[in-house]
């Protein structure tokens, strides 16, 4: 494979890195008693030296109050005596009232990492928000006749204002949210759950993209006579996927005609527009308070109301304040341990070289969960949920000169994310040259699963499922629209029970829009509608791929011919013009001498999918392609694929044997006539969460 000896010392890089950390004596010795240069706690005093775990006798020194004077010292000390240094910070809650952050000053010398740690054994929570711990129940006339009968005398109210919460945000997305007993509530919606459709929508700026007809303007038609309420209401939103199945956004409700039934939401408009048979729902709409859990908040008057689903406690409601919880701009700087919570943007930011934050908790942030840019960066064994947008960011590596970036993110568990957000908004991503990510478990989310874009990632032993329920055509893997992003492996990955909303079809791995070059193999699908597609693109191999239960098995069309001819014709004439394809120079090196095929492109049939290899796939229960003529063959191939591609030795009938795929058991039975056809067994023991120590529980 391609670059596989910088492949190889990457691993190799991470590999002594994470045996240093999990080798390290002072983290076995951790786990006995409290070690460390300094210490943070709860019971600490700044004016104290930091060096001791708890307060001497007679209350003279001990460890520090907050993270900000350990990183002082840290700095102090690394000046004057340039060593590893360890901070230990001890058990509870640190409400921050502003994100902690690591700079330049705060990097670790070359074999010298600085590391930061929560006490082991213990829950160390970093918290961008508020406690909330005055309330009482709703008494206001006014504010009674609003809510649903059943609702009254159960919803509490909280000053917002009296508790010194001043920024609301917006309800469009990144502000303030509440949370109860550890869990994300609903801003108060209709329906409750699922969607209502727009059953027509008035013209004014008709679009018609293919056939598929709607209007500019957000003026449309509803049924349902509970939204007429919705016009007395101080801030009402509508949330909904206006023209796309795809393609979603929050907009705040201008006017609501009674006698048409007519919604109309504030300008800007969706960028595609709007069509019948749509769907939306209605929230930030005190009315609609109707069941236990969720919330409203009156941004004028500054006043929180909540149905709670149980008994209020003392630290039982919390709101989310900060942007961030940690920034980390430094080099060789480990994270380890911490509980990260109740941020509005994305938790944890790293970017710099050779850092790893491992054994994270991310939980309960409006954002994403973890962005990560650089070189040599990695997340190693963090669980990540209840997160408003993505899971995992990672960038890293330079397009133009192939310089990999060693990036990898292994090992972690990231489910029910891109709650506001909802789509492209994935649990994992890469971006750039040479990231991984690699035994990591992927569920629960309305859209993707991964997302990559670049050249020369791998994406390996990942179990992702039931991903893309609110959405169609999606991809639980998905990337697309540019020749010039090559040399990607997906291999020995799971993706199982993907089937989009309503069960009307999603993509398992979706190559849009002409993205080409992509090694697909020994790969398990499972109940996924469309399990692999090649849309369009040119020279990506699927082989060696199991597939249960998928109708199509693999689909591989020509719209760079057809419907996305504009775009084949602009790229073209770029190429023809300057020589690059999306700002890359393909004609020189390294693409010209990494990539050779690229160079032909232009004389290769362009737009033509092209040299793509479809080989030694074995279906259960599934279809693959037919033998029909015509425009397309069984559905899913390209009619004329035979003449520019190979597809040849796949089982597309007969029981392949597996032992026991019900139970997720994929080894074929020796007998099996896939093995006899040269299939080669997946090694499907070895993909999801590897049983390590230093993943958070």
């Amino acid at each position: 494979m391609r670059r596989s000896h910088l492949l190889l010392a990457f691993f190799l890089t991470f590999a002594t890195a994470l045996a240093a950390v999990a080798q390290n004596p002072a983290l076995d010795d951790a786990r006995k008693e409290k070690t460390g240069d300094f210490f943070v706690s709860l019971s600490g005093n700044d004016s104290w030296s930091g060096k001791l775990s708890a307060p001497n006798a007679d209350r003279t020194d001990g460890p520090f109050a907050t993270l900000e004077k350990a990183r002082d010292a840290v700095r102090s000390a690394s000046a004057q005596a340039p060593k590893p240094y360890t901070v230990v910070v001890l058990e509870g809650r640190y409400e921050l009232t502003r994100p902690f952050e690591l700079g330049a000053g705060d990097s670790g010398a070359e074999g010298k990492r600085i590391t930061w740690k929560a006490e082991p054994g213990k829950t160390v929570t970093l918290c961008a928000g508020k406690y909330l711990n005055e309330w009482k129940v709703v008494t206001d006339d006014a504010v009674l006749a609003r809510l649903p009968e059943a609702a009254r005398g159960k919803v509490i109210q909280v000053d917002l204002k009296a508790a010194g919460v001043e920024d609301f945000g917006s309800p469009k997305g990144g502000g303030l949210e509440l949370f109860f007993d550890g869990n994300p509530m609903q801003i108060s919606r209709y329906p409750n759950e699922g969607f209502l459709k727009i059953t027509g929508v008035d013209v004014n700026e008709p679009v018609d993209v293919r056939g598929t007809k709607g209007d500019k303007v957000g003026n449309f038609q509803f049924d349902d006579e509970r939204v007429l309420a919705w016009a007395a209401e101080k801030d009402p939103w509508v949330h909904g996927y206006w023209f796309w199945d795809w393609s979603e956004e929050r907009h705040p409700i201008q006017e609501i005609v009674k006698e048409t039934k007519t919604l109309k939401v504030k300008p800007p408009y969706h960028s595609y527009g709007y069509r019948k048979n749509q769907w939306f729902y209605g929230f930030n709409l005190l009315c609609e308070i109707d069941r236990p859990g969720e919330y409203y908040v009156d941004r004028e008057a500054g006043i929180l109301y909540f149905y709670p689903p149980a008994k209020v406690k003392k630290n039982s409601l919390a709101v989310s304040i900060l942007d961030q919880v940690v920034r980390i701009k430094a080099d060789r700087v480990t994270f380890q341990g911490f509980t990260l919570e109740l941020s509005r943007g994305t938790a944890l930011s790293m970017s710099g070289t050779n850092d790893l934050a491992v054994g994270l908790t991310v939980r309960n942030v409006g954002g994403g969960g973890i962005s990560a840019s650089g070189m040599e960066q990695t997340v190693f064994g963090c669980h990540l949920f209840n997160l408003g947008k993505s899971g995992i960011s990672m960038t890293g590596g330079d397009r133009k000169t192939l310089e990999a970036s060693f990036n990898l993110v292994s090992n972690c568990e990231v489910h029910d994310y891109a709650r506001t957000q909802r789509v492209y908004a994935p649990g994992i991503s890469l971006h750039g040259v040479g990231n991984t990510a690699s035994h990591n478990k992927i569920y629960n989310a309305p859209h993707m699963g991964m997302g990559f874009g670049g050249n020369d990632n791998v994406i390996e032993f990942n179990e992702i499922f039931n991903v893309c329920y609110e959405s169609n055509d999606a991809g639980a893997i998905y990337t697309g629209r540019n020749w010039t992003m090559r040399g990607n492996v997906l291999r020995w990955n799971e993706l199982r029970d993907i089937q989009g909303f309503e069960k009307r079809g999603c993509v398992g791995i979706y190559l849009d829009d002409q993205f080409s070059s992509a090694d697909i193999y020994e790969n398990v699908f499972v109940n996924v509608t469309r399990a692999a597609m090649i849309g369009g693109g040119r020279d990506t191999k699927i082989e060696n791929n199991l597939f249960i239960n998928c109708s199509p098995c693999v689909h591989l069309d020509a719209r760079g011919l057809g419907w996305q001819k504009a775009f084949t014709e602009n790229w073209i004439k770029e190429l023809e013009e300057k020589g690059t394809n999306c700002g890359i120079n393909i004609m020189e090196p390294p693409y010209s001498t990494t990539y050779p095929e690229l160079t032909k492109i232009l004389t290769d049939h362009p737009g033509t999918p092209v040299g793509n290899v479809i080989r030694t796939n074995v279906c259960l229960n599934s279809s693959f392609s037919g033998t029909k003529t015509g425009q397309w063959q069984g559905g899913s191939i390209w009619a004329n694929a035979a003449e520019f591609n190979t597809i040849e030795n796949n089982m597309t009938e007969g029981d392949p044997l597996v032992e026991d795929w019900p139970n997720r058991n994929y080894t074929l039975k020796p007998e099996s006539p896939a093995l006899k056809m040269g299939f080669k067994q997946i090694p499907w023991q070895k993909i999801g969460l590897e049983d390590d120590p230093l993943r958070a529980k």
